[in-house]
């Protein structure tokens, strides 16, 4: 794909020096030009492995397990089914599965290694979303995840993926990652600091990812990531793990970075060795236990995962803050137990345990429980998922809350042709054939929640949010 990309000398000259002996620089090099292979995750918040396995037979997509990742697999698809792009599929529009680099999956795997139950997470620098979705479909949308992204733009497209992929235990903040060390010390259970970095390990995937490498911006860049894990760490409860992750190669914003975390807070600090984390680990494994994926390793973008344990508090310290105004408010029992009741009986869907009802204005919120004793600490862009607006007949209820909630099999559910749910995702109302209905309906397309109508006559008024409009290119069948 990039056989005619050019690496930087001094890069180069960097790699000689810290490749492991067991591998060779000619490999290393040749593996940057060859193609990166395609690969998904399947998001079992919408479905399971063995259905989506069944679906993509159906399509002759063809699947190779991922080693790290039960959820993960490269995937090829037969010549004319390129023309339509993976993320057009109805599949992916769906939910069904996100596209995300197999190296990428790693850092998520180590963090919830034998560990899911997990009241707060924080992922610091979550956009577009591909390690917060797996992280809340591990979770199986228990506890809080709190997603934060230091680009206001990226939360837009963050969010998108999230509803997309059925996620309603997120809370969604937009600061720069050293806020959370002072402003909530000692509050989560784990964190993923996926760090911003250099890019080095992305030239598979991206012929210009070192265009503008110089080995004066990788010390800027591991300056900041020296503060990020530092607030990691003070914002991490003892006992809690924090795992460490860049898709760069050099040791400076790599071992380097934790072992300066390591120099600051001395036995506080536990490096726990990922060597056994997967068949064949071993050999990306460093003498810390660290893993430092090279492309030609296991054939996939370049990756750091190191996992952390706070084995002790180490006096962080909450930093005082204004007073702020919160405009949500929880529902009374009595509000609660009428909106509940509501959309079961006119959608069939049932609210999820772990969920509170909050209201503002006319708007209708579902919380994470889990979230509650975060509220007065910090500034949330996003919680949950709205659930409704009301009105004087009712409720009118969300897109959202269909993605999220609906699993298709709901006395209202109408599963729609290929053609009209082409027309549906292109945002047109739709009409089909010899039907009519009253009411709201939940639309369908092979058994799968894409959105929420309702019945005018034999028209069914289209919901879909105008940002999710699409109109080239989508799926044949």
């Amino acid at each position: 794909m990039h056989p005619n990309i050019e690496l930087p000398e001094l890069f180069l000259k960097q790699v000689e020096q810290i490749l492991p002996s067991h591998l060779s620089m000619d490999d290393f090099i040749d593996a940057c030009k060859r193609p990166l292979r395609r690969s998904i995750r399947v998001n079992t918040l919408k479905n399971s492995v063995e259905d989506f396995k069944i679906r993509a037979q159906e399509k002759g997509w063809t699947l190779s397990p991922v080693p790290w990742c039960d959820t993960g697999f490269w995937i090829e698809r037969e010549e004319n089914a390129d023309t339509v792009p993976l993320g057009n599929t109805a599949e992916h529009m769906a939910g069904l599965f996100y596209i995300q680099e197999a190296s990428s999956m790693l850092p998520v795997t180590a963090l919830l290694e034998n560990n899911t139950d997990l009241e707060r997470v924080l992922d610091m620098a979550a956009a577009p979303g591909s390690k917060t979705t797996q992280i809340a479909a591990a979770l199986n949308n228990q506890g809080v995840l709190v997603a934060n992204e230091y680009s206001a733009s990226r939360v837009k497209v963050l969010h998108a993926n999230l509803l997309r992929c059925g996620v309603h235990n997120a809370a969604l903040t937009n600061f720069d990652g050293r806020v959370f060390g002072g402003w909530l010390p000692e509050s989560f259970d784990a964190i993923l600091l996926d760090a911003p970095c250099s890019g080095e390990g992305t030239i598979r995937k991206d012929a210009d990812a070192m265009s503008n490498w110089s080995p004066e911006s990788v010390t800027e860049i591991a300056n900041t990531q020296r503060d990020l894990i530092t607030s990691a760490f003070h914002a991490l409860k003892a006992g809690g793990s924090l795992v460490y992750s860049t898709c760069t190669l050099n040791h400076e914003e790599n071992q380097h970075i934790c072992h300066f975390l390591k120099e600051t807070f001395g036995d506080a600090v536990a490096f726990e060795p990922l060597g056994h984390l997967f068949e064949g680990a071993e050999k990306a494994c460093t003498e810390e236990g660290f893993l430092h994926v090279f492309p030609q390793i296991f054939d996939s973008e370049g990756f750091f995962v190191a996992r952390i344990r706070k084995t002790e508090n180490v006096n962080s310290e909450m930093v005082r803050k204004r007073p702020r105004n919160f405009p949500f408010k929880p529902a009374t029992r009595k509000d609660s137990a009428e909106i509940i009741a509501a959309v079961e009986s006119s959608l069939g869907i049932v609210v999820p345990q772990n969920s509170t009802v909050w209201l503002r204005d006319k708007e209708v919120w579902l919380f994470p429980k889990a979230v509650e004793r975060l509220l007065p600490e910090i500034k949330f862009d996003r919680i949950g998922l709205k659930l409704a607006e009301s009105h004087k007949n009712g409720y009118r209820w969300q897109h959202e809350t269909v993605m999220a909630l609906a699993t298709g099999k709901e006395a209202v559910c109408l599963d729609l042709s290929a053609e009209n749910a082409k027309e549906w995702y292109m945002g047109r109302d739709i009409r089909p054939q010899d039907l009519t209905g009253k009411g709201e309906v939940i639309v369908c397309y092979r058994g799968q929640p894409i959105g929420i109508g309702k019945w005018v006559g034999n028209k069914i008024k289209n919901g879909l949010p105008r940002e999710l409009v699409r109109d080239v290119n989508l799926f044949v069948n």
